[in-house]
């Protein structure tokens, strides 16, 4: 029987998660980018999926909006919390497939922004390194 070898962290397994340095992202192979993005208007607005004029519209139509155009799978009315979409994969929609850069990072959302320091276990990195 052939033992199943993990190398990095395991997303789903926070206590494999190493904790993180600055270094550790140039050779990752972005498996943060996997996890759900939440964003609130703000990120949208920075990103240029809503324009300024939308900010009095109910957030519940922004939502709507959205998710018929492809961008928010879910939304979340009383934290008024939109969730991004992620491609078949799990990546997320902004996540280059060949260099696993973020295609929007100047303009990349608040979680984004500041993970790891926000997130299921802040301070550490769902690590996994470039083969």
């Amino acid at each position: 029987m052939s033992k199943l070898l993990i190398v990095g962290a395991d997303l789903d397994r926070t206590d494999t998660w190493i904790k993180y340095e600055r270094t550790m992202c140039g050779s990752c192979v972005s498996s943060c980018c996997t996890m759900p993005v939440e964003v609130r208007f703000n990120d949208l607005l920075r990103i240029g999926l809503v324009q300024e004029f939308e900010r009095n519209e109910p957030r519940k139509n922004i939502a709507k909006r959205l998710q018929k155009e492809g961008i928010v799978e879910r939304y979340n009315q009383k934290q008024e919390i939109f969730t991004l979409v992620r491609m078949a994969n799990n990546d997320c929609l902004y996540l280059d497939r060949k260099s696993r850069l973020c295609t929007i990072y100047e303009l990349r959302p608040e979680t984004c922004r500041n993970h790891p320091k926000i997130g299921p276990r802040p301070g550490f990195c769902a690590f996994k390194p470039k083969l």
